[in-house]
């Protein structure tokens, strides 16, 4: 050849509903990509791994997870890796590291999906040139990532905004489906939840469209209100299948101006909400983007 060729790196965005995987050189150069329904974690990372190995033969110099949670992501810890007690039934208590060590032994690093996410619009999403924000999805779960001065902010565990309380809205007697808390946000206004309360999916409401959505909108653009007020963001990016119905992104940031009621400096009026809360510049692929940038960032096991 008339030239070095550029290691691949692999990544996997593993989310509740699907995974999505990549081989590239880098989050600007995918060489191949694929997705598939999330099933039981031995099929799925089995389906992971036959992926890699048909694109990238040769074998990967790093691999990113960007994966749902509550997982484990200090490195320093004994269970790196390894999932929480989580909604998604089977994967509690799944080690995504010691998975992928029984294909591979290349360098895993390993990050909460919407942190990694996070991560993929700051690089060259909705999200550039700034150094502290919100990416916010909303789907088969709630999930929140915050960037502060270009990191992730994480302390012994990642967040979890989408466990949080908030007000009920006015007449609203739905019980919540969160297992664990309810009625908290994600029990109240995630993709399921739309199901559960409406008998049909985001893409089937037609004629309960509107009611839906104000419903949608009370308990985002709330929650958002008061991440706004707690965590300061400079933009807020606003991702997942729920955010594809129409309306309802103009509805939260009605919401979200409401409830701030011209206190927070800069976002008095109503139309600088729309530069405020945002889609995300990359569509879905800032999850993957993310994940191939941790994959550039693992690090090679030191032998001794």
């Amino acid at each position: 050849m008339s030239q070095i060729e550029k290691p691949l790196f692999g990544a996997i965005e593993a989310g509740g509903t699907k995974f999505v995987v990549a081989v590239g050189t880098s989050p600007d150069n995918v060489v191949a990509t694929s997705s598939f329904p999330t099933s039981d974690p031995t099929t799925t990372i089995r389906t992971v791994m036959d992926f890699f190995q048909a694109n990238a033969p040769e074998g990967l110099s790093g691999i990113g997870i960007a994966a749902f949670g509550p997982i484990d992501i200090d490195p320093l810890s004994a269970t790196y890796g390894v999932v929480r007690r989580t909604p998604k039934p089977g994967w509690s208590g799944f080690d995504y590291r010691s998975a992928v060590s029984t294909f591979t032994d290349a360098p895993v690093n390993i990050d909460s999906d919407v942190n990694a996410a996070a991560r993929g619009e700051m690089m060259s999403g909705a999200a550039t040139g700034l150094t502290t924000f919100l990416y916010l999805t909303v789907g088969t779960g709630i999930g929140g990532g915050m960037m502060v001065d270009g990191r992730p902010l994480t302390g012994s565990v990642h967040t979890e905004m989408g466990h949080v309380a908030i007000p009920r809205a006015p007449d609203d007697n739905f019980a919540g489906i969160c297992p664990f808390h309810g009625d908290c946000l994600e029990g109240m206004a995630a993709g399921p939840t739309l199901k559960k309360r409406w008998g049909r999916t985001g893409s089937e409401l037609n004629e309960l469209r509107d009611q839906a959505t104000e419903v949608e909108a009370w308990y985002l653009g709330t929650a958002l209100a008061s991440f706004t007020l707690t965590l300061a963001p400079q933009r807020i990016v606003l991702s997942g299948g729920v955010f594809k119905i129409q309306g309802l992104i103009e509805k939260v940031r009605d919401r979200v101006h409401n409830y701030l009621n011209g206190y927070v400096h800069g976002l008095e009026n109503r139309q600088n909400l729309d530069e405020f809360v945002v889609p995300p510049g990359l569509g879905d692929r800032s999850g993957i983007t993310g994940a191939l940038a941790l994959a550039m960032s693992a690090e090679v096991p030191h032998s001794n």
